[in-house]
C-alpha cells in the first residue's frame, strides 16, 4: 500500500466518524480551531516566510505573491472565517422531501454527506482552512493537494487544524494534507476513486482541464470564467457604464470579472466613447470588432480574444444585430459561469435569461455577485460550472447529497 492510498484509507475511516457528529460537535471543534489558528500565528507566519523567499528566488510576479502572503491580519480573517461557517445552518439531516405511497411505505428524502472530498488548489494558504471548515461543517472528510509554492504554509496550516481536532476529541483524518509535490502523485491522487467521493479543481484553466481529463474520481468543476455583460438597444446607459466598470475593473484577477462585452449596434455611438474613456481611466485595454473600431479606437479583436479569459486589464468587445445573435455568441464563446444583460425591456431580458446557457444569468446587475457570500450562503467552496450535482456557488448545502430512507410496517412487493 502507497502512502497515498494508506492517507485515502484513513480518510474513508475518518469520513464515518465525522458523519455521526452532531452539529454542535461540529462547532465546538471549528471554533477551536479558529482559536488555534490565531494563537499559532508565528509559526505559521514562519512557515509562510519560506515559501515567500522561494517565490522571490523564482522571480514570481508581485501579485502572485501577495496572494501567496500571510500576516497577522489574514490569520485572522482565515480564524474569522472559520468562526462565521459555525453560524450557518447545518444542511445534513435536513427533511427535503416526504412521500406516503398508497401501500403505506413512507419515503424521507434527507440530506447526507458527500464522504470524502479532494480538493486540488494552487497558491492561496487560505483555501486550507476555508475548504476545511466547509467539508467539515457538512459533515466530510477532506483530503487536500496544495500547490507547491505555498507547501510550508499550507503544512503549518494542516496541523494546528489536526491538532485542534485532536483537542476536541474528533479524529485528525478528517483532514489530510497530501505534501508530495511532484506531478505523479497528483496524478496517483485523481485516479483514487475506490477513496475519494468526489475531487474538486480550484485554480486557473490549466489545473481545471488537467483533472476534468485524468480524474477517474467524479469531479465538480469550478473557476475559468469568460464572463459577458450584453448591453442591449434598450440598455439605460446610466446604468450601463457602471456596471460594466464593476464587473470589469473592481479585480481583475477573479472568475467573475467581466472579459468581454457584447454591443447592440444602434447604441454603439451613444455608449462606446464615454465608455471607452472610463475603461481608459481604469487603464483597460479594447480589443473590438470592425464595427466598434468606427467609432473608438482599439486594438482589433480576434477569434482568440472572445474566448480568452484575461484576468487583466483587457476587455473583448463584438458587435451584434439583435439580442438572439447576442445569446449565439455568448453561448457559443463562454464558459457557462456568469453572463448579463444590461437592458429595460422585459421580453428581452426574459429571452436572454432563459436561452443564455450559464450557472448564473443577470439582468442589469454586475457579474461580480455570483460569490456565496453575496448570495447569502455565508461562504464557497468554489463556483460550480457544470450542471451535474452542483452549479454556481457552492456553499454547505452542495457539499451533500441526499439519501432516501423508507419505513414500512411488513410491506411485500406483489
Amino acid at each position: 500500500m502507497t502512502a497515498l492510498q494508506e492517507t485515502g484509507q484513513k480518510a474513508v475511516q475518518a469520513k464515518y466518524e465525522v458523519q455521526k457528529l452532531s452539529e454542535k460537535e461540529k462547532n465546538r471543534a471549528l471554533l477551536t480551531i479558529a482559536e488555534a489558528l490565531v494563537t499559532e500565528t508565528d509559526r505559521i507566519l514562519a512557515a509562510n516566510e519560506k515559501d515567500l523567499a522561494r517565490a522571490e528566488e523564482k522571480g514570481m510576479k508581485a501579485g502572485l505573491i501577495d496572494r501567496l502572503r500571510l500576516t497577522e491580519e489574514r490569520i485572522k480573517g482565515m480564524a474569522e472565517g472559520i468562526e462565521k461557517v459555525t453560524q450557518l445552518s447545518d444542511p445534513v439531516g435536513e427533511l427535503l422531501e416526504t412521500i406516503h405511497r398508497p401501500n403505506g411505505l413512507v419515503i424521507e428524502k434527507r440530506r447526507v454527506p458527500l464522504g470524502v472530498v479532494g480538493i486540488i488548489y494552487e497558491s492561496r494558504p487560505n483555501v486550507t482552512a476555508d475548504a476545511f471548515s466547509l467539508c467539515f461543517k457538512s459533515g466530510n472528510a477532506v483530503i487536500l493537494k496544495g500547490g507547491s509554492d505555498a507547501l510550508y504554509s499550507n503544512k503549518a496550516i494542516v496541523s494546528v487544524i489536526r491538532e485542534g481536532l485532536e483537542k476536541s476529541g474528533v479524529t485528525e483524518d478528517a483532514i489530510s494534507f497530501i505534501d508530495a509535490t511532484d506531478r505523479a502523485v497528483t496524478m496517483e491522487f485523481m485516479k483514487m476513486k475506490e477513496y475519494v467521493d468526489v475531487l474538486i479543481p480550484r485554480g486557473g484553466a490549466g489545473l481545471i482541464r488537467s483533472v476534468v481529463e485524468n480524474s477517474t474520481i467524479p469531479v465538480i468543476e469550478t473557476g475559468t470564467g469568460n464572463c459577458h455583460i450584453y448591453i442591449d438597444e434598450d440598455a439605460d446607459l446610466a446604468k450601463a457604464i457602471p456596471i460594466i466598470i464593476n464587473a470589469k475593473t473592481q479585480r481583475l484577477g477573479v472568475c467573475n470579472a467581466c472579459e468581454s462585452l457584447v454591443v447592440h449596434e444602434k447604441i454603439r455611438e451613444k455608449l462606446l466613447p464615454d465608455l471607452a474613456k472610463a475603461l481608459s481611466e481604469k487603464s483597460v485595454e479594447i480589443r473590438g470588432d470592425e464595427k466598434i473600431g468606427e467609432v473608438i479606437n482599439c486594438v482589433p479583436a480576434t477569434e482568440e480574444d472572445y474566448g480568452t479569459e484575461y484576468l487583466d486589464a483587457i476587455i473583448s468587445m463584438k458587435t451584434v444585430k439583435n439580442v438572439d445573435e447576442a445569446i449565439a455568441h455568448i453561448n457559443k464563446y463562454n464558459t457557462k459561469h456568469s453572463e448579463a444583460i444590461i437592458t429595460e425591456n422585459r421580453e428581452h431580458a426574459e429571452k436572454f435569461l432563459n436561452e443564455v446557457d450559464a450557472a448564473c444569468v443577470y439582468v442589469n446587475a454586475s457579474t461580480r455577485f455570483t460569490d456565496g457570500f453575496e448570495f447569502g450562503f455565508g461562504a464557497e467552496i468554489g463556483i460550480s460550472t457544470q450542471k451535474l450535482h452542483a452549479r454556481g456557488p457552492m456553499g454547505l448545502r452542495e457539499l451533500t447529497s441526499y439519501k432516501y430512507r423508507i419505513t414500512g410496517n411488513g410491506q411485500i412487493r406483489p
